[in-house]
């Protein structure tokens, strides 16, 4: 029978949902449409037929990988959620999550075409995130703790010791009872801050002690990161700063829940401790951030040169910890079960390998006191295990999915968090890698030393293009929130690999488990050598010049286009998938405005001035952690020699017990008022008199002579919160903080305490 053309369109019209099908059509149309000339219209014609005709077959594609942007819907919504300005109605909100829902099952049961329900299916994944935003923050509602600066009595059990380093105690505590505050009015944690080290006490505790608390503390700067919204989820109503050392007391015993919280904390402490006496101090206290995720004898040098080289990530527990234990285990356990002849004859090993690494991240996870970094990255491991049990492929883009759209669906909060945004930038990115990566045939008959030589090029190679992916995928997220770019990171990370993933990690699992029965001292012994190795690697690097350049923020619209070429990139099959390159770079592109002259941290608590290159505060030492955040953010110095600072604050403002005025070489005239209490008599006309923009603490400015100067006041500050502000020729342009909020759950009245101060 003979087949006609129409026949033959019809037979493969009739299947559509084959990519593969529809490729041969469009590519035989185009050669069609294209050979009708080869000069003229119709050439180009032809050109665009096939460009269009190749799109289209990328395009149908793509069908089978529809599932990778799952999360990525999901995620979209969370993050509309959580950038309102004002709380949505949840009825509203589950409504319309369960109309699209329907709406998929309907085009799905009417057979109606793939695309109307992949599109159908995005919405819904979209909605379901908005929803689960919207549910999370109506659950974790909690008491937050009143903006006031009088001492409290705080009595509860220590949860947990939360410092950043040993210079700077922080406790997080469980508080029974808060003098002045009814049961229903007190916080379900409070952290604080411990005026002197030597008053440091393990989780488990019982404690009374007088402090100084407020709410979490707000945004340091216009469109700052907001601690107090991270606070909020995690039910932290109060932070602040004790004013005398806590005391061991006795409480009725905690619930059961929050006993064995305490239970499994009070452990991870005992074992830090016995690491740092095993180790010493400074080894012992990487080990122990390794470890146990405690972090209170990190010298603060070493965490400046690890952040200065690139190699911050090491300090927290994340992916790459996790990858190293779970994989260690795992080969540990194969190679000793083919090492068993009888073992490897009647088990498999990889699947019992896989359930052994399995274990060891779950466990990896309790010790490491479960922070949201180690979570996500756990979560991710341990699916990868599971894929091995069940036969399916373990590292795949697929399996990162499954992981993003679980964490998200527990922590939608997550998604405006840098450490969920930049470590699975980064695994996708390297998931992207491994999947493009060429796989080369081995030689079989080449001697042992060629074997040797060739293996040791494919490690270096992979290790470095590792490194540069990695570093890539996460530069727009630490632009944005950090402001830093190491120069020197991917030949710091190629240099401390060998040491991180052979040496310190494995020999710090073994060494952990084998010190609770006492035995640890020569693997700990070999760990410490090689965090040693590690931090004078970090120094070397981080001493080179220009080692971290400062880059001002860009927007928050600027971040999630870069963050959608990411995903272009590492989500698209085909060629098309280089368009996502010039999204990826809009951070770096992003125009930047003006630097402002002038910075007003929140409740008028220090004011800066931009000079030159630097940021030169009226209070070196008030708001250290706001201004440090604020200058950084406009790619501005601020020197850590508190002795420079008061120089520089010296040389350019007249600063007593109450006020500070400006001298002729300020660069802005301003005057401020950093009491408590109002100013009386001629003390306003005296700051009104001496400065073009005059910002009061406490009081207003109802003085004749502050007409015709811009006075902020107490009821503008906190109304506004911090602000910047910037000369123009018609006057001064201000841009405050908490119009940039809104009406949120988390944006009460806030604690102008800064977060280095009380824990935020």
């Amino acid at each position: 029978m003979r087949v006609t053309t129409a026949d033959r369109d019809s037979a493969e019209g009739e299947d559509i949902g084959s990519a593969t099908r529809w490729g041969r059509w469009w590519r035989a149309r185009v050669r069609l449409w294209g050979d009708v000339s080869s000069t003229g219209p119709e050439a180009a014609h032809g050109r665009l037929a096939r460009a269009l005709g190749s799109a289209r077959v990328e395009a149908l594609a793509q069908v089978d990988r529809w599932t990778l942007w799952t999360p990525v819907a999901f995620g979209s919504g969370a993050a509309t959620y959580i950038g309102l300005r004002r709380e949505p109605d949840i009825a509203i909100c589950l409504a319309i999550a369960a109309v699209l829902v329907l709406g998929v099952a309907v085009a799905r049961s009417w057979g109606r075409s793939r695309g109307l329900v992949i599109v159908l299916s995005l919405l819904a994944f979209g909605a379901a995130g908005f929803a689960a935003g919207v549910v999370k923050a109506r659950l974790v509602a909690a008491p937050v703790a009143p903006a006031d600066r009088k001492p409290v009595t705080v009595e509860g059990w220590v949860v947990d010791v939360v410092s950043a380093s040993g210079a700077k105690p922080r406790l997080l505590i469980a508080p029974t009872t808060i003098s002045g505050l009814s049961p229903d009015e007190t916080p379900k944690l409070v952290r604080v801050s411990l005026r002197d080290p030597a008053a440091l006490l393990g989780p488990g505790q019982p404690v009374r002690l007088r402090a100084i608390l407020g709410p979490p503390p707000p945004p340091a700067a216009p469109e700052a990161y907001d601690f107090a919204r991270d606070a909020y989820f995690a039910r932290i109503g109060g932070s602040g700063l004790s004013v005398g050392a806590p005391q061991v007391i006795g409480l009725p015993n905690p619930g059961p829940w929050l006993g064995l919280q305490l239970a499994i904390n009070a452990g991870r402490w005992s074992l830090a401790r016995r690491l740092v006496a095993r180790m010493g101090e400074r080894e012992g206290g990487l080990a122990a951030a390794l470890t146990t995720g405690h972090q209170a004898w990190l010298q603060d040098d070493d965490v400046q040169a690890m952040r200065d080289s690139g190699l911050a990530h090491i300090l927290s527990i994340s992916g790459v910890h996790m990858a190293i234990v779970g994989g260690f285990v795992f080969g540990l356990v194969r190679l000793l079960i083919a090492a068993w002849p009888w073992a490897a004859l009647r088990v498999s090993g990889k699947k019992v390998a896989a359930a052994a690494g399995l274990l060891a991240v779950s466990a990896y996870l309790v010790l490491s006191g479960a922070p949201p970094p180690a979570i996500r990255s756990a979560l991710t491991a341990s699916i990868a295990f599971l894929a091995v049990l069940l036969d399916r492929r373990a590292l795949s883009l697929h399996s990162l999915a499954v992981a993003a759209l679980v964490v998200l669906a527990f922590q939608p909060e997550a998604v405006a968090q840098p450490g969920f945004q930049m470590s699975f930038a980064a695994t996708a990115a390297l998931l992207a890698l491994a999947e493009s990566w060429p796989h080369a045939s081995k030689e079989v008959n080449a001697p042992v030393w060629i074997r040797t030589l060739q293996g040791l090029r494919t490690w270096l190679v992979a290790g470095a293009a590792v490194s540069l992916v990695a570093g890539l995928a996460t530069d727009p997220f630490g632009i944005e929130h950090f402001n830093r770019v190491t120069l020197y990171g991917l030949p710091a990370n190629v240099a401390s690999e060998v040491l991180s993933s052979f040496v310190v990690m494995p020999m710090l699992a073994v060494g952990a488990v084998a010190e609770l029965f006492g035995v640890g001292a020569p693997f700990l012994s070999a760990a410490g050598w090689g965090l040693d190795a590690v931090t004078v690697v970090a120094k070397v690097f981080a001493a080179a010049p220009r080692a971290v350049v400062w880059l001002p923020s860009a927007s928050t619209a600027a971040l999630a286009i870069s963050f959608l070429g990411l995903l272009v990139i590492c989500l698209w099959r085909g060629r098309l998938r280089w368009l996502g390159v010039p999204l990826f770079a809009a951070v770096w592109l992003w125009p930047r405005p003006p630097t402002p002259d002038l910075w007003i941290a929140p409740g008028g608590a220090n004011v800066a001035v931009h000079v030159g290159t630097r940021a030169v505060a009226l209070r070196p030492r008030a708001q250290k952690f706001g201004l440090t955040l604020w200058a950084h953010r406009r790619a501005l110095t601020v020197t850590d020699d508190p002795d420079a600072a008061s120089d520089a604050s010296d040389a350019l403002f007249d600063c007593g017990r109450d006020s500070c005025l400006p001298k002729p070489s300020a660069p802005v005239q301003v005057a401020a008022w950093s009491r408590r209490i109002a100013p009386q008599g001629g003390q306003l006309e005296q700051l009104c008199r001496s400065a073009e923009v005059i910002v009061i603490r406490t009081g207003e400015g109802d003085d004749p002579a502050c007409n015709g100067k811009l006075v902020i006041g107490e009821a503008d500050l906190a109304r506004g919160g911090a602000a910047e502000l910037w000369r123009t020729p018609r006057g001064w342009r201000i841009l405050w903080s908490e119009p940039l909020r809104g009406v949120r759950p988390w944006t009460a009245p806030q604690s102008p305490l800064e977060p280095s101060d009380s824990g935020g």
